[in-house]
């Protein structure tokens, strides 16, 4: 992840225009959303939030302030600096020939990243893991070349237990 970048998630009530409003924030304040990627969470109505937002420490703690204002978020944080985990989930189409799919399956099979589909022309790879993983598959296989990729953004969340005092969702 580049330094400047921020990861924040937040936990939304899952109703109509609430991502609408959240991207309306960010955009507001002159900030370019890298990615978000929002799914249902531990809690049935609740979904989870993950941004991915270019910033200075401060703005972002501010536009995460006004976050916490607005109506249907429950609960956000900057994860940034905790101890996380991150995924990225990516398909990639390649061009492939007789001559070379058998090059692609084997860097394919050292990234621990699945064929998913075979055509004539191509074959489809899924491979899942952090942005720097995805980011070095992409690289490697853009020689061949890409007929078409698709990206879901980083998703995230701190590691390890919920500590005494946090905020439990499920109480609300």
């Amino acid at each position: 992840m580049i330094p400047s970048q921020h990861i924040i998630t937040a936990l939304v009530y899952d109703k109509p225009g609430v991502l609408n409003r959240v991207a309306s924030l960010f955009r507001r304040r002159g900030f370019n959303i890298a990615s978000i990627a929002v799914g249902a969470s531990e809690v049935s109505d609740v979904s989870r939030m993950t941004i991915v937002v270019d910033g200075a420490n401060t703005m972002v703690e501010q536009v995460r302030k006004q976050l916490d204002k607005v109506i249907d978020v429950i609960k956000v944080s900057d994860i940034t600096g905790d101890t996380t985990i991150t995924r990225e989930l990516a398909l990639m189409k390649v061009k492939s020939t007789p001559a070379t799919r058998s090059e692609i399956m084997q860097i394919v099979d050292i990234f621990r990243a699945k064929i998913v589909d075979v055509a004539v022309d191509s074959l489809t790879v899924e491979v899942t893991g952090d942005e720097l993983k995805v980011s070095s598959l992409y690289n490697l296989l853009k020689g061949f070349g890409i007929k078409e990729i698709s990206r879901t953004g980083i998703i995230g969340m701190t590691r390890g237990v919920t500590f005494a005092g946090d905020e439990d969702v499920n109480k609300e």
